[in-house]
């Protein structure tokens, strides 16, 4: 296997456990500086303290979830540093209201340390309303996934 598949191999489904965890109420493992959040509740972190803080706030508002998902567009490793972007859909309860479907927009920067992988940068947004590819000139409804690094997984 190359870097990009034995990375995806290691940490696609550890991501996809810590991030049920977290849609669950539960916190982040501990991450060496420099680390960053620009989070899709309108928080902008760096450093380990802060950004746990914050990821623990976060994980408190949320509970029941019954389904996470994680949609691939495209990933990339080289060394002791990957990336993946994609889409997270949950269903949950957040604040302890009645459930409902999330879908986000995310990009993961992950850094290897002592052998493992963790997320370094966390960048997520909203999915805007229309995604209609009509709406951006020159824009295929494929155009994001072309490309030697795209990858598609489901």
């Amino acid at each position: 296997m190359g870097e990009l598949e034995d990375f995806l191999t290691a940490m696609l489904d550890r991501h996809i456990s810590a991030e049920t965890a977290l849609h669950n109420g539960r916190g982040a493992e501990n991450v060496a500086d420099p680390v960053t959040l620009f989070g899709a509740m309108g928080m902008s972190d760096t450093g380990w303290d802060t950004v746990s803080r914050t990821v623990r706030w976060v994980a408190s508002r949320f509970s029941h979830c019954t389904a996470y998902s994680f949609e691939l567009v495209a990933a990339g490793a080289s060394g002791d540093l990957a990336y993946t972007v994609g889409f997270e859909r949950a269903d949950l309860s957040v604040d302890g209201g009645p459930p409902q479907s999330t879908k986000l927009r995310v990009t993961h920067v992950y850094r290897r340390e002592a052998g493992e992988w963790k997320i370094v940068h966390r960048h997520g947004d909203y999915v805007p309303v229309d995604e209609n590819p009509t709406v951006l000139p020159n824009r295929t409804p494929d155009a994001r996934l072309t490309g030697a690094a795209a990858v598609r997984r489901r």
